[in-house]
């Protein structure tokens, strides 16, 4: 079986209101679709998501990465050599995690279909039966975000991931806002996105917040200060997750070595796809720390794809994968049971894609044939 086509679509993708995170707004999520196509007719496809703050990657630059660069190394290879193919796409071009992901996911799909397994079947089967799922909450006056949390309570969600980030008084303010709100039993996990940017500002927050019943601090520093992640760890009793801190083996080995996080948020996106995600689960089940996987909110294509590895690794505790269930309109046919995902038996992701609306959602296009 050899890759004989690459189709690129640069899409945007429909939000039901705008995502609010700590550094940007986004009103629709830009997405790259990648589709695969072998000598044998199976087709296979891929998602990358680009964020210029995480992995230096913009929307516009993984299209033409894609295009000019990734995609005639590939042709002609075997998809299911995957160490080989990754090898290839990393001699090409150095970085460019997401657009990498992109054909690592296709290529996880095609040989899925295949041989007639679910893409978790390729990564030692199955472990978790289901995940509950895990509703992001946008930044938003206190308010407003413990009405939503409320209300989607009601809806039988258990467990929130809180965006703060922007000013940390407020910050704190929003945080017990929603934890009045709901009841004791539900869990809530903040993420700053590197928004308190130093120790002593976070360290600040939680002294405040040290009668709120949280589950963990994410990403409360800047990125690249992981010295400052481990001295929060350190000062702190609440459980630290690293996030766009942690892209690859190069940072995993550190955190591991300084002992900077009590969890790591792996993403495809960031690592460059579920080959390098399962290393990554692998370094950190050695470790002892446990792993999430999270998105940077992508449709059903890239989503199952994090969902797979998440069912696979027993290291792998919760998910945030929760991109469809944002969009008003979606490519694919990932299904949600809230407050759970069940994954089907599907061959490869098991997501069937509606060509009608990835062709009416494509920007741009290219395809890259022998």
């Amino acid at each position: 079986m050899k890759i004989t086509e690459v189709e690129i679509y640069a899409i945007q993708l429909p939000l039901n209101e705008p995502f609010v995170i700590s550094y940007a707004t986004f009103d629709t999520m830009p997405s790259i679709i990648v589709k695969v196509t072998t000598d044998t007719g199976m087709v296979g496809y891929g998602e990358g998501v680009a964020d210029e703050h995480v992995t230096g990657e913009s929307w516009a630059s993984t299209f033409h990465v894609l295009a000019a660069t990734l995609a005639p190394a590939i042709l002609g290879e075997d998809p299911v050599n995957l160490e080989r193919i990754h090898d290839i796409m990393n001699r090409a071009i150095y970085a460019v995690p997401t657009a990498k992901a992109a054909i690592d996911i296709a290529c996880y799909d095609v040989v899925g279909k295949a041989l007639g397994v679910p893409v978790y079947a390729l990564l030692g089967g199955r472990y978790h039966d289901r995940f509950p799922v895990t509703h992001v909450l946008s930044i938003d006056e206190p308010e407003k975000m413990a009405a939503e949390a409320a209300r989607r309570v009601g809806e039988g969600y258990r467990s929130f991931k809180m965006k703060v980030g922007t000013n940390v008084t407020e910050d704190v303010k929003r945080i017990k806002a929603v934890q009045e709100r709901v009841s004791e039993d539900v869990a809530i996990r903040v993420d700053v996105n590197q928004g308190w940017k130093s120790s002593a500002a976070t360290l600040q927050a939680l002294k405040k917040l040290r009668l709120v019943s949280l589950d963990w601090i994410e990403q409360p520093v800047t990125a690249d200060d992981i010295d400052a992640l481990a001295e929060v760890k350190s000062k702190s009793s609440l459980p630290v997750m690293i996030d766009e801190g942690m892209r690859g083996i190069r940072e995993m080995r550190e955190v591991i070595a300084k002992r900077a996080a009590d969890k790591v948020n792996i993403k495809l996106m960031k690592c460059g796809g579920i080959y390098p995600a399962t290393k990554l689960a692998h370094m950190a089940e050695m470790a002892g720390i446990d792993c999430q996987i999270g998105s940077m909110v992508e449709s059903s294509v890239g989503s199952a794809a994090g969902f797979h590895v998440a069912f696979s690794k027993k290291i792998i505790r919760s998910v945030e994968l929760t991109g469809p269930l944002k969009f008003a309109k979606d490519i694919g046919s990932l299904h949600y049971d809230i407050p759970f995902i069940q994954l089907t038996e599907q061959p490869g992701l098991g997501v069937n894609v509606n060509k009608k609306i990835l062709n009416e959602l494509t920007v741009d296009f290219r395809r890259i044939s022998r």
